[in-house]
């Protein structure tokens, strides 16, 4: 039987390497994967992954680059290189810029005879709706704006994207089964929606066909993380 462990994503959102230790701590032997965003990334940098991979877990390195070409490939190869088992970039940076990346990453792998991360593309942040993408000059509906730039993605080589689980069917049926969905703005029935405005259950997201789901707030905020992961994946199990 499948390891449900292996699909869920904790966020580690919290702004001191202190917090971040507590937290890692807590959820060691509940939890495989944790993100690290620009908050603690910004303020521990590398030992914030360290912190992670001394446990034995994996990161994903989620700081979203996007910039020319040569700067987000040079990105990509010192996220190889720190050892961080997945990152993304922004897909709105353009082919170029996803190409580039992806043979950096692949050809620093390869001299380090290491695995090469999984690469993953953000298309729409689960925080924006229609009415935001009028407003930053996008005339798409969010659906097919998603579509596009996962389609993109795909076609530069990166293994997936990062989407909300409104769309995960509509990626899969177009872009194959292999092609992987990081789902954020998940949220157990028992948790408040926060910011977020694209949002389905674990357990929905799952049936979709999600890969991976991040999750931060529901057990961050929870009395107690881990009885809150361990809910949480209670319910991921429950929707295979």
């Amino acid at each position: 039987m499948e390891d449900i462990s292996n699909r869920l994503i904790v966020a580690l959102d919290v702004p001191t390497l202190y917090e971040a230790v507590r937290i890692v701590d807590k959820l060691a032997g509940t939890v495989k994967w944790f993100k690290i965003g620009s908050q603690l990334y910004t303020a521990a940098g590398p030992e914030a992954v360290k912190l992670v991979t001394g446990y034995g877990l994996k990161v994903f390195l989620d700081l979203k680059f996007h910039d020319i070409p040569a700067t987000v490939s040079l990105a990509g190869r010192a996220a190889t290189q720190l050892g961080v088992n997945m990152f993304n970039v922004h897909s709105s940076g353009g082919e170029a810029m996803m190409r580039a990346t992806v043979k950096g990453a692949r050809a620093t792998a390869a001299n380090n005879k290491s695995p090469c991360p999984v690469i993953i593309a953000v298309t729409i942040l689960t925080s924006m709706d229609q009415s935001d993408l009028r407003q930053a000059g996008c005339i798409d509906p969010v659906d097919r704006a998603v579509m596009n730039l996962a389609k993109m993605a795909q076609e530069c080589g990166l293994d997936g994207v990062v989407s909300s689980a409104e769309e995960i069917g509509d990626i899969k049926k177009n872009l194959g089964r292999d092609f992987l969905v990081v789902t954020p703005g998940v949220r157990p029935g028992w948790a408040a929606a926060d910011d977020q405005k694209r949002v389905k259950t674990p357990a929905e997201a799952i049936r979709d066909g999600a890969d991976y789901l991040v999750i931060g707030r529901p057990v961050l905020k929870a009395e107690d993380p881990t009885d809150a992961a361990r809910r949480i994946l209670d319910e991921m199990d429950s929707a295979l």
